[in-house]
């Protein structure tokens, strides 16, 4: 497969930092990635992966996370049941869930391979609540996004040639017609 990796890491800043800004999310806040690196060079799903796409993708989310103080949370494929790779810090802060696996090309993607060796102290946890996410080339993150899940439409609609959806978070509204939801 021809990719060009500039272009590729080019695309996943870009991307990042526009779900961040319209996300708004706070320093601590979590962003959940999942990615299919077979789609991003323009393969079925789960039939291509690629470490080097992986690192590639994998250094752009760690760059703009780290400008917004957001953690980033790399999801699994189904394999490993969708499970995380995230920094230990984030499992104990967020009291999440320690899974004993290692998720390793073939069985947990590409990408969550890639973040169990490039993280400074990983873990797996079996799910989170993130409040926000990105997921290229439909590996269906849905699972580990807070309630209530609002469509982003971000400017770049793909990395590579996997497509790109993305979502912010909101509270859930409350309380039926007579309810206020600003203050005035």
């Amino acid at each position: 497969m021809d990719t060009d990796l500039a272009t590729i890491g080019r695309q996943t800043v870009q991307a990042t930092e526009e779900l961040l800004k319209i996300a708004q999310l706070k320093p601590g806040q979590l962003l959940v990635v999942g990615c299919s690196t077979s789609e991003v060079q323009g393969a079925r799903i789960g039939s291509y992966g690629s470490e080097v796409v992986a690192a590639r993708i994998l250094s752009g989310l760690l760059k703009v996370c780290s400008w917004y103080q957001v953690y980033l949370a790399v999801q699994c494929c189904e394999h490993l049941n969708r499970a995380l790779v995230v920094e230990r810090a984030i499992m104990d802060k967020y009291n999440l869930e320690e899974v004993t696996v290692i998720p390793v090309a073939k069985a947990g993607g590409s990408l969550a391979a890639q973040a169990m060796r490039e993280f400074a102290d990983p873990v797996v946890v079996e799910a989170i609540a993130a409040h926000a996410g990105m997921d290229i080339g439909s590996t269906l993150i849905g699972m580990h996004i807070k309630k209530v899940a609002v469509p982003v439409r971000l400017t770049q609609k793909y990395i590579g040639q996997a497509y790109l959806t993305a979502a912010r978070t909101r509270p859930k509204l409350i309380g039926g017609a007579r309810a206020v939801y600003e203050m005035c």
